[in-house]
């Protein structure tokens, strides 16, 4: 039964590959010659061209497939670029609420020296390579605030010289105090 079946199949299959298939006209469309005493297959079946590109598109899932290997590649090579770069200076572990003086690359000309920034870190943005601390420091009775990107190459160094005990993630509270209230819990000393 099941060859009987197979063999049909096999049949409809040379049928279909012997049946002549001609262009009709300039409008783009195919048809199939009629072959004698067969009047199914007298009906002309037309494809117009639209339907022939889109049967040669690749599947949706196969161009993701594609763009999500071409994004990991490039994203690849950039890693392997930073790794070359090796940064200049060991980051060290900075928690909110530490007093951290930070080496700026200050740019004079020709010259450039190293300007230190002593402040308390008030938020900090992990991210990686785009990782940054804001810094809260009061000059001349007015505050003033630096966000650092801390694998920025304008950074020298980064040095902790006390710890504090907090409770928050932000301090943005310490905006809105003056004088002593802005004063943290030191959690130990740091010795250089």
């Amino acid at each position: 039964m099941e060859s009987q079946q197979i063999n049909e199949e096999i049949e409809l299959d040379e049928l279909k590959s012997e049946v002549p298939v001609i262009p009709i006209g300039d409008t783009g469309k195919v048809g199939v010659l009629p072959q004698e005493g067969n009047m199914e297959s007298q009906q002309i079946s037309e494809k117009t061209e639209l339907d022939q590109v889109k049967s040669e598109e690749p599947a949706p899932n196969k161009i993701k497939i594609k763009r999500k290997q071409i994004v990991e590649k490039i994203e690849l090579d950039q890693l392997i670029e930073l790794d070359e770069l090796k940064l200049k200076f060991e980051v060290p572990v900075i928690s909110i609420g530490d007093t951290v003086k930070v080496g700026v690359l200050i740019q004079e000309g020709n010259k450039q020296r190293v300007q230190p920034y002593e402040g308390t870190v008030i938020a900090q943005h992990r991210a990686g390579m785009n990782s940054t601390i804001t810094v809260r420091r009061i000059f001349q009775g007015v505050g003033v605030e630096r966000v650092f990107t801390l694998h920025s190459p304008s950074l020298k160094n980064i040095e902790i010289t006390r710890r504090a005990k907090v409770r928050k993630a932000k301090l943005y509270y310490l905006r809105d105090r003056v004088g002593k209230a802005t004063r943290l819990k030191q959690k130990n000393i740091i010795n250089n």
